[in-house]
C-alpha cells in the first residue's frame, strides 16, 4: 500500500517543539491524516529515500537551515525530488520545501530582497490558481490570508513553472511544476500562536531591518487557508481530488 511521506527537513524552535509538537506533528493535524498511514522521514538524519514506487504523495516541511547552504542531506533530497516530478507523484514543499523544490528544478533561491516576511499576510491569487487542482480552493476566498516566516524566497522559478500566487515582499508565494508538484512559501501547517512566537524570537532582526515586531504581532490571527490547502492535498494524493 502506498503511504503519503512528509520529510521533516528541520524542527521548530524549542519552546514551541516541548509544548505544540513539531513541524510534522502540525502537518499531519492539517492534512487529517493518521499517523500510522503517514512515513515520517528525517532528511537531515541520512535515512534511505523511499522508493517512489512506495509513496502516494511527498510533503516537505520547513526548517531554519537556508537552501542556500547547499547542505549535504538537502542536496541529496534535491536531487532526488525531480524523479517525483516525473512520475507524477503529489509533492508538497512548504516554506524550506518550496524553496528546495526550486531549487531542485532550476529556480534560483536568494535572501529575499525586501526583507524577513512574518505575520499573518493577504495572498494575491495568479489567474491560473482559479482552475488549479491545489490552490482552486482558495478561489472563492477573496484575498485569502496566509502565515509567513522566511528570510528566504524562490527569486526565480523554474523553467517551466507556474505561478499561483504572490504577496508584497514576495512575487513567487506559490506555484506548480508538472501536473502534481507545489511549492507555497506560506506556512499551512502553522496557527497564530505558532507565528507570534516566531516574530518575539526574531523581534530583534526584524526592527534592525526596520519592521515593527509588535504591529506584525498585533496583525496576526487565525485563517482557515491553510488547513483548507492541506485537506485539499490529501484528497489529491489519495486520489480523491478534484
Amino acid at each position: 500500500m502506498r503511504k503519503l511521506a512528509i520529510f521533516k527537513t528541520g524542527g521548530t524552535l524549542p519552546a514551541l517543539a516541548a509544548g505544540r509538537g513539531d513541524f510534522e506533528d502540525w502537518t499531519l493535524a492539517g492534512l487529517g491524516a493518521a499517523s500510522d498511514d503517514v512515513l515520517i522521514i528525517d532528511a537531515q538524519g541520512g535515512q534511505p529515500l523511499p522508493d517512489f514506487d512506495d509513496l502516494a504523495g511527498v510533503v516537505l516541511t520547513g526548517s531554519h537551515d537556508m537552501v542556500t547552504d547547499r547542505l549535504p542531506w538537502s542536496e541529496r533530497l534535491a536531487a532526488w525530488l525531480p524523479g517525483l516530478i516525473e512520475r507524477g507523484i503529489p509533492t508538497l514543499g512548504i516554506c524550506y520545501g518550496h524553496q528546495l523544490l526550486a531549487h531542485a528544478l532550476g529556480g534560483e533561491v536568494a535572501d529575499n530582497p525586501a526583507g524577513r516576511e512574518f505575520g499573518t499576510i493577504p495572498l494575491d491569487l495568479a489567474p491560473a490558481a482559479a482552475s488549479d487542482p491545489l490552490l482552486g480552493v482558495l478561489a472563492a476566498r477573496p484575498a485569502p490570508e496566509v502565515q509567513v516566516c522566511h528570510t528566504q524566497s524562490v527569486i526565480r522559478l523554474p523553467d517551466g513553472a507556474r505561478r499561483l500566487a504572490s504577496s508584497d515582499r514576495d512575487a513567487n508565494e506559490a506555484f506548480r511544476m508538472g501536473e502534481a508538484a507545489w511549492g507555497v512559501q506560506f506556512h499551512p501547517e502553522f496557527d497564530a500562536e505558532v507565528v507570534r512566537t516566531y516574530i518575539r524570537e526574531y523581534s530583534t532582526r526584524l526592527t534592525a531591518e526596520g519592521q515593527d515586531p509588535e504591529a506584525l504581532a498585533a496583525g496576526v490571527h487565525d485563517t482557515p487557508v491553510g488547513d483548507a490547502i492541506l485537506r485539499q492535498f490529501m484528497r489529491i494524493a489519495t486520489g480523491n481530488g478534484c
